[in-house]
């Protein structure tokens, strides 16, 4: 990727973060980036790939800030903290385009639907690294790390009308801490290797 379209990238996830992703237009954007629609056809080719381009960059600076995340005292506090970053302003920014993406991506619109499995493992292996980092044995990190994820997502629909943290949190910390200590299962081998 040239310079000048790294640049662009960069502004236009800003511009995307600040301001979100459904009816994006291009001579808006262009205007705040400083440029004409047909520059940021020139630049990517197409509006899609621009798009394209966003979430990724969106994808990564989320899963950077994780994995910038020291390491948590357990499992259990990795919890907190996880959830304490994912409610920064630049998380929750990241948060909405995902789910605005991934909204547009269970109506089959392209390039969302795909994109939005690429963001998810992404931001799933970051979550993982950090509960091994935490305390998380490798060979059920991934569980616990799609179940803290799942978790949270349904926390982030609630977020709105909650005052404080969820009052499951704790809960969901102390599954970690319980799932993390305890000894895998017979049938641990098989359900990591599905799909």
């Amino acid at each position: 990727m040239g310079a000048r379209r790294e640049e662009l990238v960069e502004r236009a996830t800003d511009w995307v973060l600040g301001n979100g992703l459904l009816g994006l237009s291009l001579r808006p954007l262009a205007a705040a980036l400083g440029t004409s629609d047909r520059m940021l056809i020139y630049h990517f080719g197409s509006k899609e790939q621009l798009i394209v381009d966003v979430l990724r960059c969106s994808a990564e600076r989320s899963a950077a800030e994780l994995r910038s995340l020291a390491p948590s005292l357990s499992p259990h506090q990795a919890v907190f903290d996880q959830w304490r970053l994912r409610t920064t302003e630049s998380q929750s920014q990241c948060e909405r385009v995902y789910v605005e993406a991934s909204t547009l991506g269970l109506f089959g619109q392209q390039p969302y639907a795909a994109e939005v499995a690429a963001m998810n493992a992404v931001w799933m292996e970051a979550v993982r690294l950090h509960l091994v980092a935490s305390g998380v044995p490798e060979a059920r990190s991934r569980e616990i790390a799609e179940l803290v994820e799942a978790t949270f997502m349904g926390f982030e629909l609630d977020r709105p009308f909650l005052s404080a943290q969820p009052p499951a949190l704790a809960a969901l910390a102390q599954a970690v801490s319980s799932l993390a200590a305890a000894e895998p299962r017979s049938d641990d081998a098989n359900t990591s290797a599905m799909p």
